[in-house]
This record gives structure tokens, C-alpha cells and sequence, in this order.
């Protein structure tokens, strides 16, 4: 099969398109042709070397934790799936991803995709809807009513982030580059905050919970906003605990979880046309390097995708 391997920790430039041989899967595994794979900023940590600490992993790697594509053979005690599902979802990062024709996946990691979709758009879903859903729902406790502040909300998991709480109910605040402000406004935020002429500490109080996917000075900032026993859940290190025990808020960061329950939530939102993934644009296989360079940037709105050539979808 043809893969994105990297042999060596690096830039974009070891990102290397070859052939790689085709995965088996386990009794409790199901092998996967993977038509879509999202493109996310863990990929990039990882292939750099960065996050050997959370994410220990042995080269030659296939990069990529973010997929939709078809089941083509089952391992002999999974029950759940069959061959020709149309499935979704985030595979462990510590071993070889989606940057390929093939994956094998834990069956307890999947979920059929939303149908109302194509494999290219939902292969945007996984990570970053779990990542939202279980910062918000998980561990932010968000319920109708509440304050939420999204920082990042333009981008993948904020982009999520904003249209579950809209759902949810809550009122929702977002920040974003002056360019994102009316795709915030779009996407359903009651106010959007342009962090780079606005200080967000100067536009809003009395917040119940903050969705923290920058860390440093936003989230130290982001503490004298949330209410005395309010909220503040970060995909990156917890610094400030000192501070939040001080004001007595609970300050938890975390790494999303594969819940098919959550899979399925999801996307009955999204076939429900609650809830749309947000596409920067799509790219083949081959040009991951090119992918990579532009997740970098922490610039790109919602999710950049890999397609797999040859495949009609």
C-alpha cells in the first residue's frame, strides 16, 4: 500500500510518499481503506519530535490519528462491525495512523460515519469534535445557560467548540483573528472577540467556563474572567494552578478519548444539520508536507483533510 512515513524526527521534508506494507489486524482489531484523513496539530508535534513524553512512538511511523473510510476485514471477536461499514474515527496516536491506503484500528475506537456527508469531509470530525465535545461536555460540565469563551474558535476544535455550545444553549463567546470574526458570527457565537486589537479580559467578565486551546498569557489572562467555582479546560499544560485554586476555579487540561458514544452524537448532529465540519481545503496523500506547513501556521480555518488518490468518494 502507499503511505506517508517518516524515518526520522524533523520538518514537513520527512514526510516521505511510499510504498509500506499492508497492517493485519488483532482479534479486537478491524483493517480500514482509508479514504480521508484529517490533517491535525498533534501530527505535526509528534513528527517533530515534540511530543515523544505523551506520545512515545517507534520509527518508521505512519503519522495521522483521523480518518473515514470502509471496513474491509475484521478481526475474529468483533462484533460490533462488518465488512463494507462506513466508519469513523480517532485511532491511538502511538501507533501507525491514516497518512495511508490502510489502518487497523481498535473496533471500540469507531463508529459509522454521519451520512449525510462524504468520507472527505467527515474524516475532519473525529479528533477535533471529540476533542470539543469532551472539553465542553466532559469536563467544562456546560449546560444551557452558561457563559462559554472559546479562544482559538476559528480552527478545528474551536470551530466545533462554538456550534455544540450553541446547541447546548449556552451563550458563547469566541476569539479569532479580525479576518474570522464574521465566520465566528456565522458559525453562531453571540460575540466574537479579535484577539489581536481586543484584550478579551477587557470585553467580557462573569464567564462560567474557557475552552483553552492557545495556553501561556491566554490562559493566564482567561483566570480573572471565569466566576469564583467556574471552569477552565485546556488541550495544552495546566500552568496557572496556583492562581486557580486561589479564585476557586477547577483548571484540568486532557487528551480526548475514541468514545463511539460520542462519535455517534456527533454525528446525529451533524446529519441533523445542527452541526458542519469547517474545511480549510483538501489536499492528496503526496502533498502532506504541504499539510503539515500549513497546520503549522496556527492559522488555518477549521481542518485541512488528505484525500487517498484513485478513490471515488
Amino acid at each position: 500500500m502507499k503511505a506517508i512515513r517518516i524515518h526520522k524526527f524533523g520538518g514537513p521534508e520527512v514526510l516521505i510518499y511510499e510504498d509500506a506494507q499492508k497492517p493485519k489486524p488483532a482479534a479486537d482489531e478491524v483493517l480500514a481503506k482509508v479514504f480521508a484523513s484529517g490533517v491535525n496539530p498533534i501530527d505535526w508535534k509528534i513528527r517533530a519530535g515534540y511530543a515523544q513524553t505523551r506520545f512515545p512512538v517507534n520509527l518508521p511511523l505512519i503519522p495521522g490519528w483521523d480518518f473515514s473510510g470502509e471496513i474491509e476485514q475484521i478481526g475474529s471477536d468483533v462484533s460490533n462491525l462488518k465488512v463494507g461499514d462506513e466508519v469513523y474515527g480517532k485511532p491511538d496516536a502511538t501507533r501507525d495512523g491514516t497518512y495511508a491506503e490502510y489502518v487497523v484500528v481498535k473496533a471500540n475506537q469507531l463508529n459509522f460515519k454521519p451520512k449525510s456527508i462524504s468520507h472527505r469531509k467527515a474524516a475532519a470530525v473525529p479528533l477535533a469534535g471529540l476533542t470539543a465535545w469532551q472539553a465542553l461536555f466532559d469536563h467544562g460540565h456546560l449546560h444551557q445557560g452558561q457563559i462559554v469563551l472559546i479562544h482559538g474558535a476559528s480552527g478545528g476544535v474551536g470551530s466545533f467548540a462554538v456550534q455544540f455550545a450553541r446547541w447546548k444553549g449556552a451563550y458563547v463567546i469566541g476569539t479569532a483573528s479580525a479576518e474570522n470574526t464574521d465566520f465566528l458570527y456565522d458559525l453562531g457565537v453571540d460575540e466574537a472577540i479579535d484577539y489581536k486589537n481586543q484584550k478579551f479580559d477587557e470585553q467580557t467578565c462573569d464567564v462560567d467556563l474557557v475552552i483553552d486551546l492557545i495556553g501561556g498569557e491566554t490562559q493566564m489572562r482567561s483566570l480573572a474572567i471565569i466566576k469564583n467555582g467556574g471552569r477552565l479546560i485546556t488541550t495544552v499544560a495546566a500552568e496557572f494552578g496556583k492562581q486557580a485554586k486561589a479564585r476557586d476555579i477547577h483548571l484540568e487540561n486532557f487528551l480526548a478519548k475514541s468514545k463511539p458514544s460520542d462519535l455517534q452524537q456527533i454525528a446525529d448532529l451533524i446529519d441533523s444539520g445542527k452541526v458542519k465540519p469547517v474545511i480549510a481545503g483538501f489536499l492528496p496523500l503526496k502533498e502532506a508536507a504541504k499539510a503539515h506547513e500549513q497546520s503549522e501556521t496556527g492559522h488555518t480555518r477549521g481542518k485541512i483533510v488528505l484525500t487517498i488518490e484513485n478513490e471515488n468518494f
